[in-house]
């Protein structure tokens, strides 16, 4: 009985800690993209998403985390012999990246703060796709165990790589073909209004 509320709260645990490193590094590329922005856009929205970070990370993300890995002890605790599987070192290898992603984010949100992050909107789209791959991996290696079809795994993982890559690049090009025809209209309404 005591193994299902553990599983049942992990699951939860989980969904809780993804849900808030897949919207925590959107807020870091509207953060970013606000620089973009006229005074005193600029300075509001910086503020606002820096608050809005702070509370996602801290409220949200980081109790998802200590949720997941309280109640994987509590599973764990219920079956030792499962630290004896390969499959579960590979997981808590990929789980150890994410702790690792997680923190990094801590480290993101203190430079943009600071206004000292070097990252692009781009590369933050990037970054944002890293989560999701590591979700695939582990939630695979818990459901296959030591049955994971590895070489359709590993094509999984290069087609997400490439899905993705390929997704941010297209949703670049529209952003700028939109950007650009914003910027002929205003044009097109400032000469309108000289005469």
């Amino acid at each position: 009985m005591a193994y299902s509320w553990f599983k049942a709260f992990h699951i939860v645990g989980f969904v809780v800690w993804f849900a808030g490193l897949f919207y925590l590094v959107r807020l870091f590329i509207y953060h970013v993209e606000a620089n973009l922005e006229p005074e005193p856009a600029r300075t509001i929205l910086k503020n606002q998403y820096q608050i809005m970070e702070k509370r996602l990370y801290d409220i949200i993300t980081t109790p998802g985390l200590f949720v997941t890995v309280a109640m994987a002890i509590g599973i764990l605790s219920t079956n030792m012999e499962l630290l004896k599987e390969p499959w579960l070192h590979y997981k808590l290898g990929f789980v150890a990246v994410l702790i690792g992603y997680h923190i990094y984010c801590a480290k993101l949100m203190k430079q943009l703060a600071a206004d000292e992050c070097k990252w692009t909107g781009q590369s933050l789209r990037a970054l944002n796709e890293a989560p999701t791959l590591l979700l695939v991996v582990i939630v695979m290696l818990a459901t296959f165990k030591n049955n994971l079809p590895t070489d359709l795994t590993a094509w999984l993982i290069f087609g997400l790589v490439i899905f993705m890559a390929v997704s941010i690049q297209l949703y670049a090009k529209i952003r700028r073909r939109n950007q650009e025809k914003l910027t002929g209209q205003l044009k097109e309404e400032s000469g309108v209004k000289a005469f």
